[in-house]
């Protein structure tokens, strides 16, 4: 029973470390938005007006040159994909969810011909909810049709994950920036 409680009270000596485990940490999140052109369109109801509430938007500071140009150019060569977005920044994500807002091409009214949120929440993987949006904008500035991707995910991080929603997809890499970079592997393993 002695051994019971100091155990008991050595867990507990830890546990408010053990809730620090995940703290916010710096990652680069790159994301590609494509259109699957084999799979008809879905086009739903217009974009909402407030499609980013609750996010905030990246600072243009955070930007980063996109890593992933090859999987681009594959996509752009192929006819089955449409590449409709490919951006990079860094932000620090933590347990607490972590909700950007993000954008391409003219603004007409607070709408843009592409739009979304993405929210993700650091755990063992990264809890991924994707929101996006591809308008047909007409020459009123007046959202007349969309496309929506709506779909959540565990990524894993450090790896390249696909978000399948049919039509639209979402390809999307979580690399941590403040992770020691892994030991590379030895030429020889010792017997």
């Amino acid at each position: 029973m002695r051994l019971f409680r100091s155990l008991t009270l050595l867990m507990s000596l830890f546990s408010p470390f053990a809730s620090t485990a995940f703290a916010d940490d710096l990652y680069q999140v790159e994301m590609i938005l494509v259109r699957q052109n084999a799979v008809p369109a879905i086009v739903s109801h217009a974009a909402p007006e407030d499609w980013a509430a609750g996010a905030q938007r990246i600072s243009p500071d955070s930007f980063r040159t996109p890593s992933l140009n090859a999987e681009v150019e594959k996509l752009s060569a192929s006819n089955n994909y449409t590449v409709l977005l490919h951006k990079a920044w860094q932000q620090h994500l933590g347990e607490e969810a972590s909700k950007v807002a993000i954008s391409e091409g003219k603004e007409q009214f607070g709408q843009f011909p592409i739009e979304g949120t993405l929210n993700l929440k650091l755990g063992r993987f990264t809890d991924v909810d994707a929101d996006f949006w591809v308008n047909q904008i007409d020459a009123n500035g007046l959202v007349t049709a969309s496309e929506r991707l709506k779909q959540e995910s565990h990524t894993k991080n450090g790896q390249l994950n696909f978000l399948d929603n049919g039509h639209l997809g979402l390809l999307i890499k979580i690399t941590s920036l403040t992770a020691p970079a892994p030991r590379p592997v030895p030429d020889v393993i010792p017997d």
